[in-house]
C-alpha cells in the first residue's frame, strides 16, 4: 500500500484535495468514484513537485496538531450539552478560518444529514483523520457514548502532541547549539589560524610538527570551507531520502535502538506513545486485536512496530500481550510488567494508560538531563578545542620572542 495525493470534485463541485493509501491510483478512482466524487488527479505523495513540497511545508494541514484537539473538544462539548450532532457540525462550521477545514466539516454534517454514521463521514474523508480517530469514534458511536469518547480522544491527542512536543522542543537546542559550534570552529580555523601561517611563512621559522598539522588544517578549511558546509547539508538530504526505503528506515532504526543513551529514550517514547494508544482505544471498547493493528501504525520506530505486529499475531493464538511484546527484548521491562499486572487484574486499560504515563515522565526527566548534560559538555569541547588551537599557533610565536629577547 502506498500514500496517495489525489484531488477530486465533490456533488456541489467543490475542489477536494487530500490523501489516500492505496495499492494503485485505480484504486483511488474507484474508491474516491463510491463516495460520490469525481476524480481530477491521482499520483503518489513522494512524487510531489519542489514547490509544492515547499508550499506544504510553510501551510498547516486542515485539521492537525492544536487544530485537531480544538475540533475534537469542541465537539464533545457540544454534544455533551445536549445538541443533536449535525448542529453541532453546523456551529463548528463557523469556527475555522480556512477555506479547507469549513470544507471538510460541511462534506462531513452533510454526510451526517444524510444518514452516515459520523465515523463513517470521518473516514470519507481520507488522509484527514487517522484510523485512530474513526475507530475512537465508532466504538463511541456504539456503546452510546460518543461525546464521553471524543473527550477521551481529545485528552488522548492533547497528551501525544505534549509529548512530541517535547521531544522536538528538546533536541532543538542541541541543534542550534551544534550549528553555532560547528560555524565557530570553521571561523576559527578558516580565518584567523592562516593569518599565523602566512606570519610564520614569511618568518621562514622551523614550527613543531603539532603547530604544522594544526595550520594544514586551517589552510585547508580556508580553501575548501564551502564543501565542509554543503557536505552534511548534502548528506542530511540523502538521509531523508533513503529514510523512504522502508529496508533502510528499518536498519536505521534498529541501529538508533542499539545505541546506549539514545536507544534506551527513543524506547521509553515509543512505549508510552504505545501505551497511550492501547490504552485509550481498549477503554473505550475497541477489540485489542483491532487496537494493536491502529497501534502499529501510529509508531515512528519500524523495529518496534514490527515487534507490536509479531505480538499481535501472537495474542490472536491466546498469548498475553505482555509475553508477546516481550519476545523481541526491546521493550522496557518495567512497562512489560505494568502490562503482566494488568492482565492479571483484568484492568488492562487502565494499566496501560499507568503505563503510558510513567515512561512519558521517564521520558520527560531523560530530556531534562539531556538538555542539562550537553551544554557543559559542548562548552568543554569547544573550549578544549580552541585551547588546543591557540596553543597550537601561539607556541612558536612565544617561542621565536624568547629566542630574540
Amino acid at each position: 500500500m502506498a500514500l496517495y495525493r489525489y484531488k477530486a470534485l465533490n456533488s456541489r463541485g467543490e475542489l477536494l484535495d487530500g490523501q489516500m493509501e492505496a495499492a494503485s491510483d485505480a484504486e483511488v478512482a474507484n474508491r474516491l468514484q463510491e463516495q460520490g466524487h469525481l476524480p481530477v488527479e491521482a499520483r503518489l505523495a513522494s512524487e510531489g513537485g519542489a514547490a509544492t513540497s515547499w508550499k506544504g511545508l510553510f501551510k498547516p494541514r486542515p485539521f492537525a496538531g492544536e487544530r485537531l484537539v480544538q475540533f475534537t473538544q469542541q465537539l464533545a462539548t457540544l454534544l455533551g450539552a445536549g445538541q443533536p450532532l449535525d448542529r453541532a457540525l453546523t456551529i463548528l462550521l463557523e469556527l475555522p478560518e480556512d477555506d479547507a477545514a469549513r470544507r471538510i466539516v460541511g462534506d462531513v454534517r452533510d454526510a451526517v444529514r444524510g444518514g452516515s454514521p459520523l465515523s463513517t463521514a470521518l473516514e470519507r474523508q481520507h488522509g484527514t483523520f487517522s484510523r485512530l480517530y474513526v475507530n475512537m469514534v465508532r466504538a463511541g458511536e456504539a456503546g452510546g457514548s460518543l461525546h464521553e469518547t471524543l473527550s477521551r480522544l481529545a485528552d488522548y491527542l492533547e497528551r501525544s502532541r505534549a509529548l512530541q512536543g517535547r521531544v522536538v522542543n528538546a533536541l532543538i537546542y542541541p541543534a542550534i547549539l551544534l550549528v553555532m559550534v560547528g560555524l565557530s570552529l570553521l571561523f576559527l580555523l578558516g580565518y584567523v589560524v592562516p593569518q599565523f601561517a602566512q606570519m610564520y611563512e614569511s618568518l621562514d621559522a622551523t614550527l613543531p610538527l603539532f603547530t604544522r598539522v594544526v595550520l594544514g588544517v586551517g589552510l585547508f578549511v580556508r580553501d575548501w570551507w564551502i564543501v565542509l558546509v554543503v557536505m552534511p547539508a548534502l548528506a542530511l538530504l540523502w538521509i531523508d531520502r533513503k529514510r523512504r526505503d522502508p529496508v533502510f528506515r528499518e536498519w536505521l532504526d534498529g541501529w538508533v535502538l542499539r545505541r546506549r543513551f539514545f536507544g534506551a529514550l527513543v524506547a521509553k517514547v515509543e512505549t508510552a506513545r504505545l501505551a497511550r494508544t492501547l490504552g485509550t482505544l481498549v477503554r473505550n471498547g475497541v477489540p485489542l486485536m483491532a487496537a494493536l493493528g491502529i497501534a502499529q501504525k501510529v509508531m515512528d520506530n519500524r523495529v518496534l512496530a514490527a515487534d507490536v505486529e509479531a505480538a499481535a499475531a501472537e495474542v490472536k493464538n491466546g498469548a498475553a500481550l505482555s509475553t508477546a511484546l516481550g519476545r523481541g527484548k526491546r521493550f522496557p521491562r518495567l512497562a512489560l510488567q505494568m502490562i503482566q499486572v494488568g492482565e492479571e487484574s483484568g484492568e488492562l486499560d487502565a494499566m496501560l494508560v499507568k503505563t503510558a504515563e510513567t515512561f512519558e515522565h521517564q521520558t520527560s526527566l531523560a530530556l531534562d538531563r539531556m538538555l542539562a548534560a550537553l551544554v557543559p559538555v559542548v562548552t568543554v569541547v569547544l573550549a578544549g578545542v580552541v585551547g588546543v588551537v591557540v596553543m597550537a599557533v601561539l607556541t612558536p610565536l612565544y617561542d621565536l620572542t624568547n629566542a630574540v629577547g
